[in-house]
């Protein structure tokens, strides 16, 4: 079966501006939804759970509605690729941020335990379930819908800007959280405060349902729909099937990405206050600081790995982001002063995740790509999502650099990945030298 693709000599038009500028604002703004709740994590368990509860149980159990939301992923993304290969991208990539948007409003109007009580955090439980689903369905489904709009010279930068407006959510998130912090008391928060970036996040997320009407099905599906070329069997069986190495390297890529995320982003501003006594303030400062460079990071990695190929970059992007990261956390405890230079360069060298979903996007035939990559981004999100954390606190009581340890191994899978790439590439270009 010949596979429907796109004309790789033409730049890119307006038609494809407007395609990536819709995509990324809304992937930021779903993003934005997912992330809100661990920036008002305290205060949901205060207004959620019992208030003879236990500090550390209620936080338990709050962390626990948030994990829900990726334990969730995996069925979500896999269903909804499963659609999205048999009838179509657009469908699933507006369906997705509807499923987002709706949970987000409805825990902004959601009663507390004081008031409904134990239905308060079950109610809350389902509206992370489906939170989790959406963003297991969007992320792949927003990869796939940019890479088969726009020409094949250009699948990396189209990417990567997706993928920066994916970290642009988070910056979003940490920025409406540090306003609303500072507009309102804690007394005012407790009582109706918190419920504000909720709705906020859920009236700007069907304001992007209604944007994502004025885009087009991807011509790459269009093209295999009118020849008849769609999967006529379950498009995940054939993927595990006849596409295992695929599979696997795209879940290590996942590693590199979530972990790397995880651990210099999410994690690191609460390690700066632990262990080298830095005020919050200033912490959530060097943070969005760090953010703002991933950001042009993910941009730039996806423009170069069109220039250069997977394996370069993926080589290169490797050992800058262990030596990046070594330099970030060692450095600290002696110049707390480079604070801000050191985090911006960490923050830049996390931007090699703004690769991963080219090569993802590349390792699956059309006719299964939505699902192939659904499957593994979502499989190995859940479990290196999940497991990343406690194994570096783990690490950390051995050795107070056990952060920089746990990068510098993602680093050597990297690394590894960006060798096996490279061989790919130069076998391509070697047989297509031979047949010329």
């Amino acid at each position: 079966m010949s596979s429907p693709s796109l004309p790789a000599a033409r730049a890119l038009n307006r038609s494809d501006y407007k395609t990536l500028s819709l995509s990324a604002l809304g992937g930021a703004l779903e993003f934005y939804d997912f992330i809100i709740f661990v920036f008002f994590a305290t205060v949901v368990g205060k207004l959620f759970f019992p208030a003879d509860m236990p500090d550390w149980l209620r936080q338990l159990q709050t962390f626990g509605l948030f994990a829900a939301g990726y334990l969730a992923r995996p069925l979500g993304g896999i269903v909804m690729a499963h659609f999205g290969d048999l009838l179509g991208r657009k469908k699933m990539f507006t369906l997705s941020i509807f499923l987002m948007s709706v949970p987000t409003l409805l825990m902004g109007l959601l009663p507390t335990y004081v008031q409904i009580g134990i239905w308060a955090p079950l109610a809350l439980l389902l509206l992370r379930v489906v939170q989790g689903a959406a963003i297991g369905g969007e992320v792949p489904g927003a990869w796939v819908f940019v890479a088969e709009h726009v020409p094949a010279r250009s699948i990396g930068l189209a990417c990567g800007t997706l993928t920066a407006g994916l970290t642009a959510g988070i910056l979003i998130g940490s920025l409406v959280a540090t306003l609303i912090n500072s507009l309102y008391s804690q007394a005012e928060l407790l009582d109706y405060a918190w419920r504000i970036p909720f709705l906020l996040g859920g009236i700007f997320g069907l304001f992007s349902v209604y944007l994502r009407r004025w885009l087009h099905e991807t011509p790459v599906f269009a093209e295999m729909q009118k020849r008849k070329q769609l999967a006529d069997e379950i498009p995940l069986g054939k993927v595990v099937r006849e596409h295992r190495p695929a599979v696997v390297v795209s879940m290590l890529l996942t590693w590199l990405l979530s972990a790397a995320i995880v651990v210099v982003i999410l994690m690191t501003p609460s390690l700066l206050q632990n262990l080298y006594g830095i005020s919050p303030a200033t912490s959530l400062k060097a943070n969005s600081l760090a953010i703002v460079f991933l950001t042009g990071g993910c941009i730039l990695a996806g423009r170069l790995v069109d220039r250069l190929g997977a394996g370069r970059i993926f080589i290169g992007g490797s050992l800058l982001l262990g030596g990046a990261s070594w330099l970030f956390y060692s450095s600290l405890h002696e110049h707390p002063d480079l604070l801000f230079p050191l985090y911006a360069f960490a923050g830049l060298a996390v931007g090699i995740v703004g690769a991963v979903p080219y090569v993802m996007v590349k390792a699956f035939p059309p006719v299964v790509r939505f699902s192939g990559l659904s499957f593994s981004y979502n499989l190995a999100y859940a479990i290196f999502g999940g497991l990343t954390p406690m194994v570096v606190a783990l690490l950390m009581k051995q050795d107070p650099m056990g952060p920089a340890y746990y990068v510098g191994a993602l680093s050597l899978v990297g690394l590894l990945v960006g060798i096996y790439l490279l061989r790919q590439e130069r076998q391509i270009e070697g047989a297509s030298v031979a047949t010329n």
